[in-house]
């Protein structure tokens, strides 16, 4: 007889495969940010993708816990700062729990959203939706702003490690 809501050892050995696949796909690292009244938030999110050219949309899958999604859900505003190559230890430190995530990282307001300098690519973007996503969020943003730093290669994550693209 099988327990209600109980996880079986084909579920648990899918769950284990899927997790191993997915860190062999290779994706830009991003923080994302937003401002909650004076005090900036932000977190290392792996999953963000363009969505629509008209209008101009982007997709960011966000934990349904996170601390950055509910203060952007009160904002209606949020920032997406493509991280630069040499910025991996950015990623770590926001990909951390607490308040004390801008502590000694450079960053300014860009359109009452907080900006890290030095990224590659920066969008800020309006909340247009928030879909259901399993334990994720799917945030998706109206793009309002777009800079990018066509010399600047971009931070990607694989194989659990920080890397860099290298063109052929």
């Amino acid at each position: 007889m099988s327990i209600p809501n109980s996880t079986t050892h084909a579920e648990v050995d899918l769950r284990a495969d899927f997790k191993e696949a997915m860190a062999h796909m290779c994706a830009p690292v991003t923080v994302v940010t937003t401002m909650d009244g004076d005090r900036p938030h932000g977190t290392t999110v792996s999953a963000v993708m363009s969505l629509s050219f008209e209008p101009l949309l982007i997709a960011v899958a966000m934990a349904t816990t996170s601390e950055c999604l509910s203060a952007i859900t009160r904002a209606g505003k949020f920032g997406v700062n493509v991280l630069a190559a040499q910025q991996h230890s950015v990623a770590t430190g926001f990909a951390t729990k607490g308040e004390d995530k801008f502590t000694g990282t450079i960053w300014h307001q860009h359109d009452s959203i907080p900006r890290l300098d030095g990224s590659a690519v920066w969008l800020s973007c309006q909340v247009d939706q928030i879909l259901p996503g399993g334990d994720h969020a799917i945030l998706i943003g109206a793009v309002t702003g777009v800079d990018a730093d066509p010399a600047a290669a971009p931070l990607t994550y694989h194989g659990r490690r920080f890397g860099t693209h290298t063109p052929h």
